[in-house]
């Protein structure tokens, strides 16, 4: 007997099975060694594979979801949902991350195209700048030298610690922020120094006095500024579709006679993890004088 004989009602051989569920018998050796959905049974002296029919449906399932591009993890996540309801559940979170990468690749090839094509005034006539008085503000902060593709997961992490910390120095006062002191790419680290307005100086000098030397972190008085600024959505924030925004305020700036006053920022004023891709979610600001 060949593995593409059939056995019986109860076992399926590899070739039987497959025809029944419209697969190959390339794509379910994969699947099993993959882990994604191994055979009933297989004979130890011929090493044949053989397959119940109650499997069809997670074998489809499984080369449907392939087609989705989707990762071998988050495939397992969805075949061994406890239920249908929770199997889809999970395939929804998994299309929403999907779409926002859509949303910033598309950003993103907007980006490239503007700047290969040599349309970069016309791209930048794309962003709305303003400019807003931000009266002093006493801030508690960390810097730290980071490359664009750690950055994201910095801010999140020392922003959560410094809005922890803000609960003792009287609560946060404003919209927290990160100021670029240097240029942050895939080849240079900045620093750049993530932000927390605050309301008690004298709290939050004790704060920066006790864990000054782990983090880098410390307590300044920022004077009274004026700030020119665009605001973004969630997809435009990635890395390099960002800087779109920053060389359109840079151009506004230098247009309007003003003159640049301190190193940009952005100011993330939005919920980021309830946001949506076109969402906006931050303010990319230079000082200006």
């Amino acid at each position: 007997m060949t593995e593409d004989e059939a056995v019986d009602d109860e076992l399926l051989t590899i070739g039987a099975f497959a025809a029944r569920a419209r697969l190959s018998a390339k794509a379910l050796r994969l699947y099993d060694r993959l882990g994604l959905l191994p055979p009933a049974q297989v004979d130890e002296a011929s090493g044949y594979r053989y397959y119940r029919a109650e499997q069809i449906e997670r074998a489809r399932l499984v080369a449907l979801l392939r087609r989705l591009d989707m990762p071998l993890a988050r495939i397992a996540e969805v075949v061994e949902a406890p239920d249908g309801a929770t199997a889809a559940d999970r395939l929804a979170a998994y299309w929403a991350d999907v779409e926002v990468r859509m949303a910033e690749q598309r950003t993103l090839a907007e980006y490239l195209r503007g700047r290969l094509s040599g349309r970069s005034s016309q791209m930048y006539g794309k962003y709305e700048i303003e400019t807003v008085d931000v009266p002093e503000q006493v801030v508690i902060s960390e810097t730290r030298h980071v490359l664009a593709g750690e950055l994201p997961t910095w801010i999140e992490a020392s922003l959560g610690r410094l809005e922890e910390a803000a609960r003792g120095c009287g609560g946060v006062t404003a919209a927290p922020f990160v100021v670029y002191h240097a240029d942050v790419s895939m080849e240079s680290d900045g620093p750049a120094e993530s932000c927390v307005p605050v309301a008690d100086e004298a709290a939050a000098r004790a704060w920066a006095e006790k864990h000054g030397r782990t983090r880098e972190a410390k307590v300044s008085v920022l004077p009274a500024q004026r700030l020119a600024y665009t605001r973004i959505t969630k997809a435009q924030v990635a890395h390099p579709q960002i800087l779109a925004a920053f060389e359109a305020v840079e151009e506004w700036i230098a247009r309007e006679g003003l003159e640049q006053a301190g190193p940009c920022r952005e100011v993330y004023f939005a919920d980021w993890e309830a946001a949506r891709a076109q969402d906006p979610v931050c303010d990319v600001a230079f000082p200006v004088r």
